[in-house]
């Protein structure tokens, strides 16, 4: 069996040890080698579904990919003052995750205000605003 067989079968039997082990030993971020940089994008998910937020968290630090995925496990997981923190801190995915999850949660104004105080002229936030709010006017 090949070591991509054997992750599949522990990341389904929920064996995230070896999951993680095995795919992160074939994973390499902006590799040339698209399997090894769709193995990298595997470790991230991996990561968060095995609910190793630290671990996410400091590879975040240097990783887009990383950061993208601990930005979206943090949105579904509703833990919004630590996506606002990182949006204080700099991160707009989080603070566009942020803004997601108050529109999709019907919080637009909420959504607004918190634009407001982290980033009043950023514009992809104001759009998410924006589509949510189209999208709930046309009946979504």
């Amino acid at each position: 069996m090949e070591w991509s067989e054997q992750a599949q079968q522990a990341e389904q039997s929920g064996d995230w040890d070896t999951a993680i082990n095995l795919v992160s030993a074939h994973a390499e971020c902006y590799s040339t080698d698209h399997y090894a940089h769709a193995n990298h994008l595997w470790h991230m998910d991996l990561l968060a579904r095995a609910d190793r937020l630290t671990e996410l968290s400091e590879l975040a630090r240097t990783d887009v990919h990383a950061r993208r995925r601990l930005n979206r496990s943090l949105r579904s997981r509703g833990m919004e003052s630590t996506l606002r923190e990182r949006a204080e801190d700099g991160d707009r995915d989080a603070l566009y995750c942020l803004v997601r999850r108050f529109c999709e949660t019907s919080r637009t104004e909420q959504a607004r205000h918190t634009v407001a105080e982290i980033a009043p002229e950023d514009q992809h936030a104001q759009e998410i605003i924006v589509a949510a709010e189209t999208s709930f006017s046309q009946g979504a």
